[in-house]
């Protein structure tokens, strides 16, 4: 049984997580036959981080599956006169809703809230913990772009990622995508490596520990970047660079951007992606960005369909013969 929070990546089973690859891949072949799927059912988008991509692929994808959204907007909530979040999120268990999807700039914020009200929670992000569903939507993307988003590919080879190669470029300190992306494309089989600044990496690598991490993409003959399948470069997330992490941008970008003549030692049908927002010419040029080699769109169009296979096993209960 899915469980009824999905919160983190970690601790699900290749199985679970190829399950989750191919009700997606059935999710975008054929919408209409889940478009009841939520019927009655009624989630509190309980965004207290900004949110734009994964906010409104929420709102679509359940509106996909016939459900209904009530959004909450912590400027103009109680927030803002003092009350806790355990007690709003209390408050507005009253009206109603079965389940809720949060984002919060605390780690455990989404199991804080499950616990409190007993009802089945995804996690949208939380602090620099966990963003599971951009996980699903990224290696998703990648398993559409390979070719292994069928039956045969997801239901029988145990790990389908093997002989991948990824790199996470960028502010992996900071990045929640990250995380959950190293749990999900590691349990799959793929090679993972970091790559960033050292004051940019993940300070503790012991939940980790099947990564490689390097100081620069391409030092040394051709670089480590050269031998990657794909590269997922991550937003510098520039208000948090005040604390002294890198000297300047501009420095960033000249030693750890995916520039334009960086990419070009990319190797043959190696691709690009990105969480978003992106800082263009900074962690990524526009030239890249907008590239053939380039699955960023293809990610946030994904989003919806990543999105509609989590709600969808999330309330699996009451839709068991239906996801079969």
């Amino acid at each position: 049984m899915f469980p009824e929070r999905f919160t983190t990546i970690r601790g699900l089973d290749p199985k679970d997580l190829c399950s989750l690859l191919l009700l997606t891949s059935r999710m975008k072949s054929h919408p209409e036959r889940y478009s009841a799927l939520l019927r009655g059912k009624t989630l509190l988008q309980f965004f207290v981080e900004n949110s734009t991509r994964t906010r409104m692929s929420f709102e679509a994808a359940t509106r996909k599956l016939g459900g209904s959204s009530i959004a909450f907007a912590a400027s103009t909530s109680s927030f803002q006169k003092g009350e806790t979040l355990v007690d709003t999120a209390k408050v507005i268990q009253q009206y109603g809703v079965d389940g809720m999807i949060v984002r919060h700039r605390s780690v455990g914020a989404p199991d804080l809230l499950a616990d409190a009200t007993g009802l089945p929670v995804i996690n949208a992000g939380d602090g620099s913990h966990e963003h599971p569903t951009q996980a699903l939507l990224d290696a998703f993307t990648l398993t559409e772009h390979w070719g292994l988003d069928s039956q045969d590919a997801l239901g029988k080879a145990e790990f389908p990622f093997r002989g991948k190669r990824v790199m996470i470029l960028g502010d992996l300190r900071h990045s929640r995508v990250a995380r959950s992306n190293i749990h999900f494309l590691t349990a799959l089989g793929a090679e993972v490596h970091l790559c960033g600044p050292t004051p940019l990496m993940i300070p503790d690598l012991s939940y980790f520990p099947a990564v490689h991490t390097h100081s620069f993409p391409d030092r040394g003959a051709s670089g480590v970047i050269s031998s990657m399948d794909a590269v997922m470069t991550l937003r510098i997330q520039v208000e948090r660079q005040n604390q002294g992490n890198i000297p300047s941008l501009t420095e960033y970008r000249e030693f750890w951007g995916l520039t334009r003549e960086r990419a070009t030692r990319l190797k043959p049908g190696a691709v690009v992606l990105h969480p978003g927002p992106v800082n263009r010419g900074v962690e990524i040029d526009a030239e890249v960005a907008d590239s053939a080699s380039s699955l960023i769109l293809k990610q946030v169009e994904n989003g919806v369909y990543a999105r509609m296979a989590v709600l969808a096993k999330v309330f699996s209960k009451e839709s068991a013969g239906v996801l079969s």
